[in-house]
């Protein structure tokens, strides 16, 4: 190809961008849109296929219909017949792919590997969602740009040329070390095949190497059933033993073992990152609280759980303040007057203490009312005495007969008087 090719009578050719097994991607020139795009041109024998021609009309139309930040997006896709070529037309992502990142590196950081497959995870989830899945999920396919955004690129391409007549028996398109179990085995695929292969692409980026080093499918498949792959944090120093347990869910034989979906894998990567192993409760996103060290939540148990003080400091403190709110002992009160309990209130009715409670030195002077009246009831019998005596006294020095008589009326009459003042202090003092 040249810069004189042109592709669909639409789109020049400009250089080569990559090579692989089943195609070759070139930096294109939209000649209508003037825009430069990515087509990929697919091997020139699979246009002889029927299968692969069916289904790959199929699987490009859903691609298409995938537009998602971290996908890239499928512009166009056709047949060239001059070229006998069968094409498709993506979206140019300048930057490099997370094979060519491993190449010139050897591996990336922790922080990096975890954001670059976060990314991919979120356009898996949208992918799956969607009832799209990839199939060939490798770093060859994760392209991360300049702008450090990743777009997985080549979504339903597995799937179309999976069961095409070309394939020899017993093989499996896409690349071997990246295959979940049972996609080696030849069954279907699910959403969950991709998230070992994303896990297989995390394990390599982490740590520079594949969690299974094998030559050919079968040795592949064997060490996948006879072993487990070596954690993580004891590869690389810096790797938290939580991430690594995130990691080694992803890359569990069993698909059940795995993260339901993608958007849990990058929770779980995320989390392990952190120091959160899978399973444990997430700190508080609404506060944005940090989770409590282990020897925090024991000094928090601590507090919460602190013994209630000793019997003899509790009856030393509190003494006083029952001391003081106990009442003033006051000796009963004399039965209320018929007037008085005529008066008194309902007690089924709400009374206002401060309203009917006598003032502090109502007392007292209730007691020298009663005082003041003994005294006058006093002074009058005296006076009322000394009147009599002074009239006998009168009386008795004359001798007549009517004196006599009148002498005996006064006697009579003032005892009657003294009777009756007697009667009149006990009523005004009782």
């Amino acid at each position: 190809m040249t810069g004189t090719t042109t592709i669909g009578d639409r789109y020049r050719i400009e250089g080569r961008l990559g090579v692989g097994g089943m195609s070759t991607v070139h930096l294109a020139f939209d000649n209508r849109l003037e825009r430069y795009v990515a087509i990929k041109l697919l091997a020139e024998h699979l246009a002889d296929d029927p299968t692969f021609v069916s289904r790959f009309r199929r699987e490009a139309l859903a691609a298409a219909r995938l537009v998602h930040p971290n996908i890239v997006q499928v512009f166009d896709f056709g047949f060239d017949a001059g070229h006998h070529q069968h094409f498709i037309v993506m979206e140019n992502v300048t930057g490099n792919s997370c094979a060519e990142l491993l190449r010139d590196h050897g591996r990336l950081g922790v922080a990096e590997s975890v954001d670059i497959v976060t990314q991919a995870c979120r356009g898996l989830d949208y992918a799956h969602r969607n009832g799209v899945v990839h199939r060939d999920v490798k770093p060859g396919n994760l392209l991360v740009s300049d702008s450090d955004v990743v777009k997985l690129a080549d979504f339903g391409i597995a799937r179309a040329t999976d069961q095409s007549s070309i394939t020899q028996a017993g093989s499996v398109l896409g690349t071997a070390a990246y295959l979940a179990p049972e996609q080696a085995r030849g069954e279907e695929a699910g959403p969950r095949a991709d998230l070992y292969s994303l896990g297989v692409v995390t394990y390599q980026l982490i740590c520079g190497r594949l969690p299974y080093e094998a030559s050919s499918l079968s040795e592949l498949a064997l060490k996948q059933q006879r072993e487990s792959p070596r954690p993580l944090h004891q590869m690389v120093r810096d790797v938290p033993p939580e991430l690594a347990q995130a990691v080694a869910l992803a890359l569990s034989i069993d698909p059940r073992g795995r993260p339901a979906d993608a958007a849990a894998m990058a929770e779980s990567l995320r989390d392990g990152a952190g120091g959160i192993a899978p399973g444990d409760p997430p700190p508080d996103r609404a506060t944005g609280a940090t989770r409590v060290a282990p020897r925090d939540a024991t000094a928090a148990t601590s507090v919460a759980r602190r013994p209630a003080p000793e019997p003899w400091r509790d009856s030393t403190r509190e003494a006083p303040a029952v001391r003081a709110r106990q009442p003033r002992q006051v000796p009963a009160r004399q039965a209320p007057s018929p007037q008085r309990r005529a008066t008194a209130p309902s007690r089924s009715a709400p009374v206002d203490r401060r309203a009917t409670s006598p003032p502090p030195t109502a007392t007292g002077r209730r007691r020298s009312g009663r005082g003041f009246r003994r005294l006058i009831g006093f002074l009058a019998i005296v006076a009322v005495l000394a009147l009599i005596v002074i009239a006998a006294v009168l009386i008795s020095d004359s001798t007549t007969s009517t004196v006599v008589h009148y002498r005996k009326i006064v006697g009579h009459d003032a005892q009657s008087v003294i009777n009756q003042l007697q009667q009149l202090v006990k009523k005004s003092t009782g």
